[in-house]
């Protein structure tokens, strides 16, 4: 009995720990909604820091900067169109920190190109663009490109 008390007081309250985990629930679902940045990055990865804030880090894809954006329109209140993302520290194109329902994330972009260099780069990656028969053009169309035709 003493010893479940004491495990007790340790523990963080379930009220605090559900929020983190929804907050972070959100986070990953709108980068998830996001398939150019799903598509662009490496190693994405993630993990809880000791204060109890998430680190997300990823090699290539998007600047840190432009994913902060785009969670800021993504990460909304249901029924509002007020944002639940706040920046809380530096906002580079390699790094940022950010405050999403009062818990603190970190992002790190590891060898970041940027929306607009992942959307010109050329690669089996880009399946959409492949499929895409609309485009008319006197070039090699893009799936001619993939199955090397």
């Amino acid at each position: 009995m003493r010893l479940r008390r004491a495990r007790e007081a340790h523990d963080e309250p379930a009220p605090a720990s559900a929020r983190r985990f929804e907050a972070f629930g959100r986070v990953m679902a709108a980068l998830a909604s996001e398939a150019e940045f799903i598509e662009s990055c490496r190693d994405l990865t993630w993990w809880r820091g000791a204060d109890h804030s998430w680190h997300i880090s990823w090699r290539d894809g998007p600047y840190a900067a432009e994913v902060v954006t785009l969670l800021a329109r993504q990460v909304c209140e249901p029924g509002l169109d007020t944002s639940l993302v706040t920046v809380a520290g530096p906002c580079t194109p390699s790094s940022a920190v950010l405050d999403v329902m009062g818990v603190r994330f970190e992002l790190l972009a590891i060898d970041p190109m940027g929306r607009a260099r992942v959307g010109a780069r050329p690669g089996f990656w880009r399946l959409a663009e492949a499929l895409d028969t609309t485009r008319r053009t006197n070039a090699r169309q893009p799936w001619e490109e993939l199955l090397g035709g």
